[in-house]
């Protein structure tokens, strides 16, 4: 009996994610482990493997289709001696429907095929039946006027993908005569654009735009910071750490160590964090319906900028580890973070977070707790600033760090003393090395 591959869940809050490759075709024989295609989630890129073993029968949604449900079919595999007639009818490119049903949402629950021509992609004309294309394939036609119905399906089952459309636009191919009759017909929102320069018709007033089509991981991010605004009541705790010494000693330490390893004010700002959470626990808790949850191990989550978000990358058991071993992990992790080659695992489940916007020269500011974390500190760029010290204005390096708290899991009380702590350790660095 033919073996269904299904797209995965890469990680416990995904819903859906882009098919970004193949690494088979169709009459491929494949082993258990064998890679066979590439899958987008909303935080990195990563390799799906076979966990049978047969020949490729089908594939049913092609490569660079986005949007597609967890737990559908996306190919068939056929086991020996079958061949493609064992495959179920639904096998065929049905199953990559709800990959594209977000678009045309209103006329989803008619049955006839003849609804899907309302959606917002070029459609050819009612005598033409429905045409299968990817979602990516329909956004390219909308926005370059291409008429469906005119071209010819190179996917699965005719599907038309991306590469015929590029392929339509070098040749030239017909646009689409029925676009007027469509753009009246339709919602002015439902007609716009999804890429490129948009007139402002719809606001009076507004100048030109571009959309840029929101990614799983923007999506995500807003989902998530929403709901942590929504749910979480946020106060904010703010102090001054002069960093002179800790500037001096990380001098020291990277004259000193040699073998490549070149430690960063951030590094220190991890270390001091995680040796603050080991002597005020309380800090390092989440919020839960039923209880509080207080820590037992330290892992911290690093906020790493990357292209169209971030990610935080966490240093796992941060309180057992030394500078050396933080910094070597911290390199590591932001590298693979930036080209999207980190497991789950490595970004998923931290119970504190740090954002550092000091490399930009922001002097402070207020970061918004990652969920379910109980607490995230913004660092701060260090600069010169006046103090006073034994009564006589002085100049001093000082970095402004700002602790977000969840107020259900973390009160005052506590997040001064945690705050106390991490300050005491920044300005005398030598107790970060005992």
């Amino acid at each position: 009996m033919p073996i269904s591959i299904l797209m995965p869940a890469l990680s416990p809050t995904m819903s859906e994610g882009n098919l970004a490759k193949w690494h088979v075709k169709e009459g491929d024989t494949v082993s258990a482990g064998d890679v066979i295609a590439e899958i987008e989630t909303d935080k990195a890129t990563m390799e799906v493997e076979a966990v049978d073993e047969g020949k490729v029968g089908r594939i049913v949604v092609a490569e660079g289709t986005e949007g597609v449900a967890v737990n559908a079919v996306i190919a068939w595999l056929l086991e020996e001696g079958e061949d493609a007639s064992a495959i179920p009818a639904e096998g065929g490119a049905a199953p990559a429907a709800p990959a594209a049903a977000p678009e045309a949402p209103k006329p989803a629950a008619a049955p006839a095929p003849a609804a899907a021509a309302p959606a917002p992609a070029p459609q050819p004309s009612a005598g033409a039946g429905r045409v299968f294309a990817s979602p990516l394939a329909k956004r390219m036609a909308e926005q370059a006027g291409l008429d469906l119905g005119a071209l010819k399906g190179s996917g699965p089952q005719g599907r038309i993908v991306k590469a015929d459309i590029e392929a339509a636009l070098a040749g030239g191919a017909p646009k689409a005569a029925a676009a007027p009759a469509a753009a009246a017909a339709a919602p002015a929102p439902a007609a716009a654009p999804s890429l490129g320069t948009a007139p402002s018709a719809d606001v009076p007033g507004l100048p030109e735009y571009e959309e840029i089509p929101n990614s799983n991981m923007r999506k995500v991010i807003a989902k998530r910071l929403t709901e942590s605004k929504q749910f979480a009541p946020h106060f904010y705790l703010t102090v001054d750490c002069e960093i002179d010494a800790l500037l001096k000693v990380r001098k020291q330490l990277n004259d000193k160590a040699g073998d490549g390893v070149k430690l960063s004010v951030n590094d220190l700002v991890i270390r001091a964090a995680a040796l603050a959470l080991k002597q005020v626990p309380a800090a390092n808790a989440s919020w839960t319906e039923k209880a509080i949850r207080i820590y037992k191990q330290i892992d911290i989550s690093v906020a790493v900028a990357i292209d169209d978000g971030l990610i935080t990358p966490v240093i796992k058991d941060a309180g057992s580890k030394g500078l050396k071993q933080i910094s070597a992990e911290m390199k590591d992790l932001a590298t693979r973070a930036r080209d999207r080659k980190l497991k789950p695992e490595e970004f998923q489940g931290g119970t504190f977070s740090i954002s550092n916007l000091g490399m930009f020269g922001i002097k402070d500011f207020a970061a918004v707790i990652n969920p379910p974390q109980g607490a995230i500190l913004a660092v701060g760029a260090g600069e010169q600033r006046p103090v006073v010290k034994d009564g006589a204005l002085a100049i001093a390096t000082v970095m402004s760090c700002t602790l977000s708290v969840d107020h259900r899991v973390v009160d005052g009380a506590v997040g001064a003393e945690f705050l106390a702590a991490f300050k005491k350790l920044v300005e005398d660095p030598l107790t970060m090395l005992l």
